[in-house]
Order: structure tokens, then sequence, then C-alpha cells
């Protein structure tokens, strides 16, 4: 009976059904789930690594030894992946590697946008892109066996709208596979520049070897309807152009790269007019004109995720019906959690005029107003050499009245944040530096890292000493503070920045959505409220303005953390009675 699963659900389904048994990966959405519906299925053993290089690395040592490797990540994680990526298409493979990347078109979640299609060509890699959750678990079974048959890692391509969108899939059983001893052969794994010369060119022949595979790939699809219009496309972009265009010829194409240019030049003989539907870069756009294929223009956007609208659109067919926004709402952006322990610090840091450079986290949202206390957001794990940097270009002898501050999340301090502030102690840096230590990857859903204590599948784990971890890398002044306390946090981070040389602070307390029992809300007594607006400047969703501009409590949404009542000048902000605390929850 056919199951409804999620892209996500159906790649790891996939490779499980294929035999994998070592999967790794660090969490980054649209991708996460992948391993966290693996970790459920018996015979696969699923890390979180610190991050995607070393999941990466781990999956090759696998895969060397003999054991079909899943390693996952999103598509900025194969940018940090990109330095053993880049080799082992020379190296080749044991048993079959396969590299999933979910790109995120329209930056749903993510800081930029890119098109992963371009890594094949690139690091010399074959592409899967798979079009539904269907095809998403035939690819992955189908990945292994070519990377085995090629002696090549091979890439699966997810985006956004496949990885979490749901179809029917027939799912399988497992096969067993089993694995072959390492052999010695330094010739093949040893990438010195000798031996990588010899790979090189051997290299070539597995691409000829990867041409001819995509060539006869059952995955590349023709549908020959009207041959007024016929369509090259992928991934979930064919689902698009099939809604929006149904009477058009379509060649969906199942292996991206190296692609089947013979059998796009045989579609393109059968059609009059040849068009390309891709998401995000032309890439097909490119490929196709560079092998002399005549391609029509037309209107898609490069930039954004596209939608049937968009695809009908483009073609100057009519716009399909579409649910119509509703107008004149207030705007709702989005910020951080009610009794979220972030708040405290970035509150502390905006009274203190900082700069505040910052990194990817849920504590991010801390950049909006009304806490509007972060200035800058480039990647995993710049913060901290970004501060160094703010340091060396600020002008020689200048006294600054905004001191440097940086701030990273727990994992991303494990992920790529240890170099930042390597680099900071070993040159003499003489700068701030915040751990917001909130006990998990709070971001993506709450996954465990190095310093949780606990593993994917929720074994025990070594709980990491940061305040150890840190000291070790040349830090002296370390500072752990309760950031629900707003004036000690305040008190430590004024005390930081003014001692000389590198500083940090841990900021530790757990994210509001792990605690099973929240404190007793809070309300505001209106007739003490003096309407100064203190308590609404945390940008705490439970608090808004009511009559008379009167700060006002939702009951339902207080999380009881008291930061509020901390900041509030005149004792207005008091417990709700515990009856009526129940009946408002």
């Amino acid at each position: 009976m056919p199951t409804l699963l999620s892209g996500n659900e159906a790649i790891a389904r996939g490779a499980w059904e294929a035999g994998v048994t070592v999967c790794t990966g660090y969490p980054g959405t649209p991708s996460t789930e992948i391993l966290e519906s693996l970790v459920k299925m018996p015979g696969a053993r699923c890390e979180w690594s610190p991050n995607e290089k070393v999941a990466l690395e781990v999956a090759a040592g696998a895969s060397m030894a003999g054991a079909r490797s899943l390693v996952t990540m999103k598509h900025v994680g194969l940018n940090v992946a990109a330095d053993p990526f880049m080799t082992l298409a020379y190296t080749g493979v044991g048993a079959g590697l396969v590299i999933v990347v979910a790109d995120d078109p329209g930056m749903h979640s993510s800081q930029n946008e890119q098109d992963s299609r371009r890594w094949g060509p690139f690091g010399k890699v074959p592409i899967l892109e798979p079009s539904d959750s269907a095809e998403a678990r035939e690819m992955a079974i189908a990945a292994f066996e070519l990377s085995e048959s090629l002696d090549m890692p091979v890439l699966l391509r997810s985006t956004t709208r496949l990885s979490h969108s749901k179809s029917l899939v027939e799912v399988g059983e497992r096969t067993e596979r089993r694995g072959w001893p390492y052999a010695k052969n330094p010739p093949k794994w040893v990438m010195m520049p000798g031996n990588a010369k010899r790979r090189r060119v051997d290299l070539d022949s597995r691409l000829r070897r990867a041409a001819a595979a995509s060539e006869g790939s059952p995955f590349t699809v023709e549908e020959i309807r009207d041959a007024a219009v016929g369509v090259v496309t992928s991934g979930v972009a064919y689902q698009y152009v099939r809604e929006a265009l149904p009477s058009a010829s379509t060649l969906k194409l199942g292996m991206t790269f190296p692609l089947p240019i013979e059998r796009i030049r045989q579609f393109a003989t059968k059609v009059h007019d040849l068009y390309v539907v891709e998401e995000l870069d032309p890439y097909l756009l490119e490929s196709l004109r560079a092998a002399g294929i005549s391609v029509t223009d037309v209107a898609v956007p490069h930039i954004g995720e596209l939608s049937p609208t968009i695809v009908a659109q483009a073609f100057g067919e009519p716009a399909l019906e579409t649910r119509q926004p509703i107008l004149d709402l207030p705007d709702r952006p989005p910020m951080l959690c009610a009794g979220c322990p972030h708040r405290g610090v970035f509150r502390a840091l905006r009274e203190m005029n900082a700069t505040v450079v910052g990194d990817i986290g849920c504590y991010t949202l801390a950049a909006l107003p009304p806490l509007a206390a972060m200035d800058t957001c480039l990647c995993m794990g710049a913060s901290i050499g970004m501060a160094r940097g703010f340091q060396l270009g600020s002008p020689v002898g200048a006294v600054s009245a905004s001191p440097v501050v940086a701030v990273i999340g727990d994992s991303t301090f494990a992920h790529s944040g240890m170099t930042g502030l390597l680099e900071m102690t070993y040159n003499g840096g003489d700068a701030t530096v915040v751990i917001l230590d909130n006990r998990v990857t709070a971001m993506t859903g709450h996954q465990d890292n190095p310093f949780t204590g606990r593993t994917l599948s929720g074994e025990p784990a070594p709980q990491i000493d940061i305040e150890g971890l840190v000291r070790a890398l040349g830090v002296k002044d370390v500072t752990t503070v309760d950031p629900n306390l707003l004036r000690p946090t305040e008190k430590a981070l004024r005390d930081a920045v003014q001692a000389p040389g590198v500083s940090v602070v841990i900021a530790r307390a757990p994210c509001i959505m792990l605690s099973r029992e929240r404190g007793v809300p809070f309300a505001v007594d209106a007739e003490k409220c003096d309407s100064c607006g203190e308590c609404v400047r945390l940008g705490c969703p439970a608090i808004s303005r009511g009559e008379h501009s009167r700060a006002t409590i939702d009951a339902a949404a207080c999380a009881g953390c008291r930061q509020c009542v901390q900041v509030c000048r005149v004792g207005a902000i008091k417990k709700v009675l515990a009856a009526d605390a129940e009946c408002a929850r």
C-alpha cells in the first residue's frame, strides 16, 4: 500500500532500503528531517556531526571502510564541506557514498540563495534531482548503485518544496549490503600530487561513464503532448510546468550532471520551440546553449522560488487560481519566543550601545525591532572572526563608545566558532564573545549537539565543558550567567567589555520550548502602569500595548520568565493567581 511521505522521509526510506549503514550530517532546514527519520530505522547508525565538513569526512571514511554511507546538509552546508567534497571525486569511494544537499529557493530559512547544481561540474560529481517523493526514494536507492558503479560520490539535490511536501510512495524492504574489508591502496586514497595527477586522468574516464549513464538514465522521462511547446526541466520545477502548461511536451531530467545532451537534442527535434524552466540559476539554459542547442527565451525569473502561477505568467498564460491575500492586516514580524533566555542578553547589549557582531541561530531575530540589537549576520561561526576584524579595522588609537561584542550560539560555536576564538586569542585580540548556551540546537528544531550530553539517537554522550574548552583556547576571563537575571547579566557584560584582552560570557539557560513546566504567568496592574514601554521594548510576543498605551500581558502566552518584572520601574507587573492562570491556559 502506498505511504504518504515527505521528500525528506522518502530519501531516508530509500537510503535505508539500499542498506545504508552510516548516516551523518548537520541539522539545516530544509534537510534536517532526513536523519531524524533514518535514526528511527534499524540498521543505520546516525550521527549529528559538529559541522558539515566533519560529517562528510566521517561518511567518506565509512565508505572507504566498506559501508554504504549517507551525509545530509543544506546548501550553505556544502560550502563548509567543500574541501573534502572537491577531492572525493578524485579518490572515489569504497562502498556507495551519497551526499544529500537541500537548496532553499526564496530563502525561507537561509541567509543566501544558491544553486547546488553548480557543484556537479565544479566538483565533477554526478547529480540526481528528484521531482517528487516517489522519485526521491527511488533516486536514493539508485544513487548508491551509481556511486559504486562509477567509483564516485553522488550528489542528491533536493529543494524546500520537495523536502517538505508529501506525496504517495511505494516502499520496499531493506536489502542488507555486505561490506568488503578495507584494502590498502595509497595510489587511490592518498592524494599527494603524484597520485592526484593520475587520479585526475582516471576521473575523466569515470566522467565519460557517468555521461553514458546519464544518457540511459530511467529517471529522464520524455513526454510528448503538443509539439508546439517543448520544455526541458528538472526537480520540483517539473511539477510547476505540468500544472501551468498541461499541454506542453516535457523532458524531465533526472540526472542533471552530466547532462544527457543527446537525449535533449533528440527531444528538441520533436518540438517547434524549445524552452527551459528551472529554479534558481540558468544552469540548464547555459549548458544547452553551450552545447549548440537552440533554446527560446522565456521570462522565468532566476531569483526566488517558482510556482505554477509564475510559470504560467512567464508563458503568457492566464494566472492560475490561487488564494488571494487578505489585505490591510497588521505586520507580524518574527520574534524571539515568549520567555526566550536570549532576550535578556540582547536588551543589555542594546542598553550598552554595543556593536553586536551576530551569527546564525534563532537569536538572529534580535536584529529586528523592538530589540534591534544585532548589527551583522554573515554565516555560521563568522561572528568571532568578524569581531576580531572590527578591532583590526578600527582607526589606530581611536576610542569608541560602542564596544564590539560577538554573539554566537552553543551549537554554532561547536560548528565553526572555536577556530575564530583561537584566532582571537592567538593574535592578541581585545573583544568580548557571548556564547548563548540554551542547551540545544534550537533554530532547526531542537537537535542535540556536543554540549547537550545526548546523541541523535538519544544515547548519553560526554557533555563538553564550554568553560573548560574556552579556557583551553587561551581565554582567561570567563564568566557564566543566567540571562533571565537581567541585572547580573548586564553587569557581567559591562565588566567583560571593560576588561583587557579576550573575555567570554557564557549566557546559560535552557530554551523555553524545552521547559516541561512553564512558570506562573504575569499580568499588568493597569492602575500602576505609567505606559513607559520598557516591558514592550523587550520584544516579548506576550506583551503588547492596550488602552491608553498601557502594557498588557497575554497570560496564555506568558512563560513566567520574570524578565518584564525586572524592567518595570513602577512594580506594575504581578503574578496571576494560580486559579486564574490555569483558566488562561
